[in-house]
């Protein structure tokens, strides 16, 4: 592995590896710094060429997961991790939800700045139409219309090409 292909596992994985590290620690800070720990980890045995992977995904997913677990724990050292918690595979179900959720945020932060800021005050903090549209100053049917239009754009821009999804379709915000 050289720096080349380092730098593409990093802009592949990392928000992935962001997504699945925040749905077992529940911190965005300290998934933010585990993935970072991982990346830094990864590079150290980049530098050292010890770095070849059979599975970067497989390798970059469990490592995440395991200093994940470690650091919810509050445990410094690795060795100390329940060997049963670490035996457990990083499923596909896993690595999907984590790939899903990253492609949504990715998409939810191309909305425009006045809809992204109504729509996650709604979806992401549980606020009621009538609530955003006090606090900003607004009607409720503008509120209303921008998150719909804002859902219309996230159903178009994740459909897989050529098919639309659904009317409803699941937002999984922590």
């Amino acid at each position: 592995m050289d720096r080349r292909d380092y730098e593409r596992l990093f802009s592949r994985y990392y928000l992935s590896l962001g997504m699945y590290s925040l749905r077992i620690t529940g911190d965005t800070d300290l998934a933010q710094d585990v993935v970072q720990e991982v990346f830094a980890g990864l590079w150290r045995r980049v530098m050292e060429g010890n770095a070849e992977l059979g599975s970067p995904a497989s390798y970059l997913y469990r490592a995440v997961r395991n200093r994940s677990l470690s650091a919810v724990a509050g445990k410094t050292d690795y060795d100390d991790i329940d060997d049963v918690a670490l035996s457990e595979p990083v499923t596909e179900e896993d690595v999907d939800t984590s790939e899903r959720d990253a492609r949504l945020w990715c998409e939810i932060g191309k909305l425009p700045d006045r809809m992204r800021e109504i729509f996650l005050m709604n979806k992401r903090d549980g606020m009621k139409y009538r609530e955003i549209a006090e606090e900003l100053s607004l009607s409720e049917k503008t509120v209303e219309h921008q998150i719909s239009r804002a859902l219309h754009r996230l159903r178009e821009s994740l459909a897989p090409s050529g098919k639309a999804l659904p009317s409803v379709f699941f937002l999984p915000f922590l």
